[in-house]
């Protein structure tokens, strides 16, 4: 599992923010907590933790054991989790990694699937040279008072990632919490790993890791002035910008998609990519096309779901070649996601 038990400079915050919607069922008010002394007043923790990116089904297989534990219990549920991403912190100069959350769309997508508590504070080098033992009775026990932690099978944590279940098992009755083992039959049986997601979406295949992911994959961003070429050609896209740096764009190419705008959801279709028919060497851009939507929208907020890929980018000879497979593009767009609401 992608899981990484290591974690911040204590009582440092950092900002949250508004959330984006997310398709999973419907939860009570999730608290959050920025600091580890902010997290006080909560009735026996029951308690997992790690990056949790893309919140995926074989995060959910955790979240829904952490959510009947802490019930049974009569506690309450809490994601330990950290920000920014420990590998960019611990690996500075590794630029690859791209994120399937928004810090904005995980809040919204563990709030969705029912947590009562998300602990989140930013990672450093110090709090990743913590000892195992060290963290579990000095933060976990000394600081969060746990009850009871939910983990994977196959979970590490501490410095050089020396902590495991047997660990935790071995100490569990000195500082007076339970284990609960999540076995490898449970997660194992999902298949599900946030490095597949990624290549899944890297490669194109859109429909694989919305499968693995259990929701449509989210871009987010604001609309931006672009040349408006596509008004000129009878086909007005709304240019994304202010994608957060750390996001995994997809496969360059042409989705079917749904989108959320403050004028009300829409289906469309969305392109990736450079536009080689219209520009040489062009920067890449990501670019929507919203059915049935007439106003402009430029500086407002775009959410897009991607459904399906539909093609590869193409280099057209003329742009009327280009204006008629942007016709036939909506057509499969709206085949595409003929039983999807938008």
């Amino acid at each position: 599992m992608d899981l990484f038990l290591q974690g911040h400079p204590l009582g440092t915050s950092f900002a949250s923010a508004q959330g984006t919607e997310a398709p999973i069922s419907a939860a009570l008010p999730m608290k959050i907590h920025t600091t580890i002394d902010a997290f006080k007043g909560v009735a026996k923790p029951v308690l997992t933790t790690g990056t949790f990116d893309g919140v995926h089904l074989g995060h959910q297989v955790i979240l829904k054991r952490l959510h009947d534990v802490a019930r049974r219990e009569g506690g309450e549920s809490v994601l330990f989790t950290f920000h920014p991403h420990p590998r960019m912190v611990l690996y500075p100069q590794d630029n690859d990694l791209r994120l399937l959350n928004t810090y904005e769309e995980k809040q919204r997508l563990l709030e969705q699937a029912g947590l009562d508590h998300l602990l989140v504070v930013p990672f450093s080098r110090d709090f990743s040279r913590i000892q195992a033992l060290d963290y579990v009775r000095d933060i976990l026990v000394g600081q969060l008072g746990v009850h009871a932690m939910v983990i994977g099978y196959d979970h590490r944590f501490g410095r050089n990632r020396e902590g495991d279940i047997e660990l935790l098992r071995r100490i569990a009755d000195v500082y007076d919490f339970r284990v609960e083992e999540i076995p490898a039959q449970e997660i194992d049986h999902v298949k599900v790993s946030s490095t597949k997601i990624r290549e899944a979406l890297l490669a194109g295949q859109v429909a694989k890791a919305n499968a693995l992911l259990g929701y449509p994959y989210m871009l987010s961003g604001v609309v931006v002035k672009g040349e408006q070429l596509g008004r000129t050609i009878g086909w007005p896209t709304a240019n994304m910008g202010a994608i957060d740096p750390h996001k995994l764009i997809p496969a360059d190419g042409v989705y079917a998609i749904t989108a959320t705008t403050r004028r009300g959801p829409f289906k469309g279709m969305m392109s990736i990519g450079v536009r080689p028919t219209v520009k040489e060497n062009g920067e890449r851009t990501v670019e929507a096309h919203l059915f049935g939507l007439e106003e402009e929208i430029y500086g407002e907020p775009l959410t897009v779901r991607l459904h399906q890929r539909l093609r590869d980018e193409l280099r057209f000879e003329s742009m009327e070649a280009m204006k008629h497979r942007i016709a036939q593009d909506k057509v499969e767009s709206l085949e595409a996601l003929k039983d999807i609401e938008p």
